[in-house]
């Protein structure tokens, strides 16, 4: 504030002139409060772990970023057409198929062996799929195992090996030839083509018993040579048929049916049961055998004229004469 001394004309009074009011400063504010840094998940741990940790996700978001690259490059199937473009060039150097030797084949049929090879004729050698041609090698019957490689420059070797056929087996009245684990290897016809010399089995799952049939004729190996077949019977039991014409029936069990054959092999070496006209030996009963002879021709079962009736009036057939002749030895 500032004062100027004057004065008033006639009355000599002074005047005093204020001036302008000074500005009032207006009430400090409170200051604002900094808040405090947000504490890092770190901070408790020790530098060096800090260091470690801090590496670990460096690496791990750069193998992340690399795994996505790759998915990407790997989605647009960028390594298959560099690998085919390469296997091309290769063909085109002269190293392609253009031979296929194949080893091995003894019974089977070739076409299915060149079918499978000769869909990798002309492919450059690398891009041919061994592994695919095996594949379908192993789907035929006959092949037991295959190998395939490739012989440079243009040449693709197969060597097979076949399955060794150890029996017939007839179901739902069609004939095929298995092998002793009982894989079907082919069908055979039932006529027109000779059949092996082999084993005739009979009935469903007969086919898985050839190692449990072979165990038992080896308990009695003079009647291997006259076997003509076997039927197995309820899923349990044997029924073994013999080239002169009978059948002998077996009981239950593996080690029943073996003491079975080798009491009928010591008594067929002794009484010669096998050639004389029976029909069938039945030993399912332990320590007997009862034979059934083969029918009699028919003039020799001539009947009275009178048959006796039955119930209803009808005239009552004969008894089998096979059956009334039955006997146990």
């Amino acid at each position: 504030m500032s004062r100027s001394g004057t004065m008033d004309g006639g009355q000599g009074r002074a005047m005093i002139r204020r001036g302008a009011q000074p500005r009032r400063r207006p009430p400090a504010k409170g200051r604002a409060r900094k808040k405090a840094p947000a504490r890092s998940p770190f901070a408790s741990l020790p530098p060096p772990v800090v260091a470690i940790a801090r590496k670990v996700a460096n690496y791990a978001l750069v193998a992340l970023l690399i795994g996505g690259v790759a998915a990407g490059v790997w989605a647009m199937r960028l390594p298959q057409m560099v690998g085919t473009a390469a296997g091309e060039a290769v063909g085109r150097a002269g190293f392609a198929v253009k031979k296929v030797e194949i080893t091995g084949i003894d019974r089977m049929d070739r076409g299915p062996v060149e079918d499978a090879a000769f869909s990798a004729q002309e492919l450059a050698m690398p891009l041919v799929d061994l592994a695919e041609i095996r594949g379908r090698l192993l789907q035929q019957g006959w092949v037991k195992d295959a190998r395939v490689s490739r012989r440079l420059p243009d040449t693709l070797v197969i060597d097979i090996v076949e399955r060794e056929p150890a029996a017939i087996w007839q179901h739902r009245q069609r004939l095929h030839l298995i092998d002793a684990d009982g894989r079907v290897i082919a069908q055979l016809r039932l006529a027109g083509t000779p059949l092996p010399d082999l084993p005739i089995l009979i009935g469903p799952n007969a086919n898985y018993q050839v190692a449990a049939l072979d165990r038992l004729l080896a308990s009695s190996p003079q009647l291997k040579p006259m076997l003509d077949g076997a039927t197995w019977v309820g899923d349990r039991r044997w029924d073994i048929r013999f080239r002169s014409g009978e059948t002998l029936s077996l009981p239950e069990g593996e080690g029943q049916a073996r003491a079975a054959l080798a009491e009928f092999a010591e008594r067929d070496g002794t009484m010669r049961l096998l050639g004389q006209g029976m029909l069938r030996f039945d030993m399912r009963n332990p320590g007997r055998i009862i034979v059934r002879p083969a029918a009699r021709p028919a003039a020799d079962q001539a009947s009275a004229s009178v048959r006796p009736a039955t119930d209803n009036g009808e005239e009552r057939p004969p008894a089998s004469t096979a059956a009334a002749d039955a006997r146990s030895i």
